[in-house]
């Protein structure tokens, strides 16, 4: 069982290439260093909602309530306390993570529906709460004047978007790793087993409580990850981090990506924010009925078998 799971965690020849093309990507086209670091921020809210969603079995249509937490937590501590990017990341992950913990309570019970609720619920209410808090987080103008200092004390975040957008890819690649070795543990094989079987799962001995607890109390602080990452690399933070629309792209883009495997969220997001950009240039009004097309598209034909035009009259 071990050897069968390092084996599955290795590194693949082509993952360095692919993570070096994406890293001077913002060097290469400084023109699209903006959008790259977008696609970095939401690939990571995408990987941390795969681990709960793909690897775990527990269905989640509030998840930009960690999103939004992690980035006003962040924001607001660069704002008040201090503006360094790590020590603010730091801490608005960890502030996810505590929501998380306190909010898994709601996942252990009930069935998929009521956890759609339920999450959905939570991001509802800390939308409200933002709100309603004005003074704290500017209210329906959102929270302005984030000033943020250089990124280990050296590297300024520049109009052009090429620190940001690295400083978000090298974010990305360390909890994508950090992800991929837990997916990969013996930890990982039993959300696998709590996901495909829940009664088996508890028949055989696994504390399903106690690993839904923990891998959602992850998955929150990931989402605050990238949620501090959207904060700080715009200087900005407003009530839609937390809207539901948030919650309904992070699974529209694991359904182009696909759940179970953390590439999903990321060849999702870059699928999905390469064709908002290039269709809402084209007829900015109507880029949700092009992508609920290809959503459909995708849904009826299947993921393969879309990107495999020969097989679409039964020929392999």
């Amino acid at each position: 069982m071990q050897d069968v799971l390092l084996k599955t965690s290795r590194i693949q020849w082509w993952e360095p290439l692919v993570w070096l093309l994406a890293f001077i990507g913002p060097w290469l086209f400084p023109h699209h260093a903006l959008i790259i670091n977008e696609i970095a921020i939401v690939a990571l809210f995408a990987v941390s909602l795969d681990l709960v969603l793909g690897f775990s079995g527990v269905v989640s249509l509030g998840h930009a309530s960690f999103l939004g937490f992690g980035a006003y937590t962040a924001a607001l501590f660069a704002k008040w306390i201090h503006p360094d990017p790590l020590l603010g990341l730091a801490v608005g992950t960890l502030a996810a993570c505590v929501l998380g913990a306190l909010c898994s309570a709601t996942i252990l019970r009930g069935s998929d529906l009521t956890r759609l609720m339920v999450t959905l619920g939570m991001a509802l209410i800390l939308f409200e709460l933002a709100n309603k808090f004005d003074g704290l987080t500017g209210g329906s103008d959102g929270l302005q004047g984030v000033m943020m200092g250089p990124v280990l004390g050296r590297f300024e975040f520049d109009l052009m978007g090429q620190v940001a957008a690295s400083y978000s890819l090298t974010v990305l690649l360390a909890l994508f790793f950090l992800a991929r070795r837990l997916v990969h543990s013996p930890f990982g094989a039993t959300l696998k087993a709590v996901r495909d079987n829940r009664l088996r799962a508890m028949a055989i001995g696994i504390p399903v409580s106690a690993r839904l607890a923990v891998v959602y109390t992850i998955a929150a602080g990931v989402a605050g990850a990238a949620g501090a990452l959207m904060a700080q690399t715009t200087g900005f933070a407003s009530l839609d981090v937390f809207a539901l629309e948030r919650s309904a792209d992070v699974m529209l883009i694991l359904v182009i990506g696909g759940v179970g495997w953390l590439y999903g969220g990321v060849v999702g997001a870059v699928v999905f924010k390469l064709m908002h950009d290039v269709i809402s240039s084209i007829t900015p009004q109507y880029w949700t009925f092009w992508m609920g097309l290809f959503l459909v598209v995708l849904v009826m034909v299947g993921r393969e078998r879309l990107f495999k035009p020969w097989t679409w009259m039964g020929r392999a």
